[in-house]
């Protein structure tokens, strides 16, 4: 007897992969930051670069080696997520060594360059060994412990320019807490899949707000105040807000509940002013921030903030061109904090844009990632992760565009600092990883059980 058509087995459903799409973004990154790199030799020295070949194979070599990470253990993840993690950080290697040529004493591009290779390295790690990204649910309470004590180690060393963040040992330093928001991220995650119901759906009522009850909310609101306790012991306000936003959206994410919102900006805008009010190192950015030309007024020069602002300024619509701005002015932090001024000067408002749109972008995916899966912890951990992004995008963009007062960040993949790029791109490993789990296509029940399976019962 031969099968009839409605018994033949349907064909498999192949979603793509977009690998190859990737492939040619990462091409494409690269050729930017090369070509943004040659540009600033033929600006400042009317020459291409002599390394310039170097270079670009260096940073091609670092994106294919992502790549084939990404293209053999997730397959399908987002293709998006990687090149646009090379691009910024090409670009941000760039901004460097143009403002290296400002400092000949102080060369920050090739250390700069050595961090991204390790941040490169730690994301290939995370790729290769973490095949599900429900493992690290296990590990809650381990990664909460461990986050507390990166923020506490820092108390016991000097403080650097005016906060204890850092951790210099010989000629090596690095910022733990730059790690420990990747690791209340898990924990925060963790919690509240586990505690979600409870906390949208018990508790008491309070002026139509539903509270969750203190046996549930408590832990964790200790775990918050206890992180951002020890970071206002060590002076570093852009962390512990950043802590906060992160508690505040994913708790709203776990729950639904818009009054989360509500009572979130109420707590940090008390808080703040508490802290802005006592704490002399935050009171002085306060005061910058409502006068940033008291120091032209009293015959000073200019401070830090109006110097970034001189420069948005001068770049107007299209920028003065890469290696032709005078932002380094801004003094010992224009590669840091303030480097985002010397891409608005230098890029101008429509390269500034660019940037931000890379931005949104590469949290937006996030989002999505989150938004498709259907286990909570991996939901609440892409948006915790992309929303990690998105704060610190906000917070420093505001600080040196004088729309909030400085706090001290690291750009993300933009600025110099070897713990912030690390972190960023162990950052862009999990949303891959992520990712990889929400677009891998369901293959779905069988529909040819085969022989020896009890047949379905027949339809009457």
């Amino acid at each position: 007897m031969t099968a009839t058509t409605a018994d033949a087995r349907p064909p498999e459903l192949r979603l793509p992969k977009r690998r190859g799409v990737e492939l040619s973004l990462l091409i494409g990154a690269v050729l930017i930051s090369v070509y943004g790199y040659a540009a600033v030799g033929l600006a400042r020295n009317n020459a291409v670069p002599p390394d310039v070949a170097g270079y670009g194979a260096g940073l091609g070599l670092l994106a294919l080696l992502a790549h084939l990470a990404v293209r053999f253990r997730a397959p399908f993840a987002d293709p998006l997520l990687l090149p646009i993690a090379v691009l910024l950080n090409g670009l941000g290697l760039v901004l460097i060594y143009r403002l290296d040529l400002e400092t000949p004493s102080d060369r920050a591009a090739t250390t700069q360059l050595i961090w991204s290779t390790l941040g490169v390295a730690f994301f290939i790690a995370v790729v290769v060994l973490l095949r599900d990204h429900r493992v690290l649910q296990r590990y809650a309470y381990v990664s909460v412990a461990a986050a507390l004590v990166l923020m506490i180690v820092p108390i016991f060393f000097p403080a650097v320019n005016g906060a204890k963040i850092w951790i210099r040992i010989g000629g090596l330093s690095f910022q733990p807490g730059e790690f420990a928001k990747i690791l209340l991220a898990v924990f925060f995650a963790a919690y509240l899949a586990a505690n979600r119901n409870a906390l949208a759906y018990t508790g008491r009522t309070i002026w139509k707000l539903q509270f969750p009850t203190g046996r549930v909310l408590g832990p964790i609101v200790a775990i918050w105040l206890l992180s951002v306790g020890v970071l206002v012991l060590e002076r570093d306000l852009g962390t512990s807000l950043l802590f906060f936003g992160l508690f505040v959206i994913m708790l709203y994410v776990a729950t639904g509940r818009t009054g989360w919102i509500a009572v979130g900006l109420l707590l940090a805008a008390a808080g703040a002013f508490a802290v802005g009010s006592f704490e002399p190192h935050v009171h002085s950015r306060v005061e910058d921030w409502l006068d940033p030309y008291a120091t032209i007024n009293a015959g000073q020069g200019p401070g830090q903030l109006a110097q970034s602002l001189f420069a948005f300024a001068a770049g107007g619509m299209l920028g003065t061109g890469l290696g032709l701005g005078h932002s380094i002015l801004i003094g010992f932090a224009a590669k840091s904090d303030f480097i985002l001024a010397t891409a608005g000067e230098e890029l101008g408002l429509a390269g500034l844009t660019a940037i931000f749109l890379l931005y949104a972008l590469l949290v937006a995916r996030g989002f999505r990632a989150g938004l498709a899966l259907r286990d909570p912890f991996g939901r609440l951990l892409s948006i915790g992760l992309a929303s990690i992004l998105a704060l610190q995008v906000f917070v420093i963009a505001g600080g040196v565009m004088g729309l909030i007062p400085l706090t001290g960040m690291a750009m993300p993949f933009l600025a110099q600092g070897g713990s912030s790029v690390v972190t960023n791109w162990i950052i862009v490993a999990l949303l891959i990883r992520v990712s990889d789990v929400a677009r891998t296509p369901d293959p779905g029940p069988d529909p040819d059980p085969g022989p020896g399976t009890a047949p379905a019962a027949e339809e009457k």
